[in-house]
């Protein structure tokens, strides 16, 4: 064996190159391959809400941030549904930053969760420091005449309506940011698309 030591370590096959030669490969072979994991960790839960029709709501306007199953029966007065706004609302949201974009509706922007606060036949009254409905006030519904980044909002005229038919109100009751038909007025009962449960709220 002491004929042999004389060779150097890198011609006997025993190089630090070589050594490391399968650990690199393995190191390759996961970069490639934590792509495919993301896409897939972020596909699965994605398509597992849209087939469960479940909901993420992460703003407190209306109902607090959380899970939310969509229930297919027609919504009562005070029920969180999902809704999504007429071209023209949606749009004025979208470039405001009201609403976000994504899909869910036609116009490009994501589904909005608001209260079924008025039906067709019922009173509703805007004013300044509330809103009335059938007599009964909502909690934090005074009008904001200013956003949050400060520029003017338009709101309905003050006053009282009677809903029409084929017509609902839709409004956000736990935050008087909330941006709902005391500006942007009735839409149509069938923006409603759901009926909104809580699954997990925190």
């Amino acid at each position: 064996m002491r004929a042999f030591e004389h060779i150097p370590e890198t011609w006997r096959g025993f190089s630090s190159p070589y050594r490391i030669a399968l650990p690199r490969t393995r190191t390759i072979a996961r970069r490639a391959l934590f792509p495919v994991v993301l896409c897939a960790g972020i596909a699965i839960p994605v398509l597992g809400f849209q087939l469960l029709g479940l909901r993420i709501g992460l703003t407190d306007s209306a109902c607090p941030p959380g899970i939310y199953w969509m229930v297919n029966r027609a919504p009562s007065r005070g029920d969180l549904v999902l809704a999504c706004l007429p071209d023209a609302i949606a749009q004025l949201g979208g470039a405001r930053g009201y609403l976000l974009r994504g899909r869910g509706c036609g116009d490009g922007i994501e589904p909005v969760g608001k209260r079924f606060s008025a039906l067709p036949g019922d009173s509703v009254e805007i004013m300044r420091d509330y809103v009335a409905v059938n007599g009964q006030r909502l909690e934090h519904s005074a009008t904001l005449s200013r956003d949050s980044r400060g520029s003017s909002v338009r709101h309905v005229a003050w006053g009282r309506y009677t809903v029409q038919p084929g017509e609902v109100w839709l409004f956000g009751t736990k935050d008087a940011r909330s941006w709902d038909s005391r500006y942007f007025g009735p839409v149509p009962a069938s923006s409603v698309r759901a009926a909104l449960e809580p699954v997990l709220t925190w």
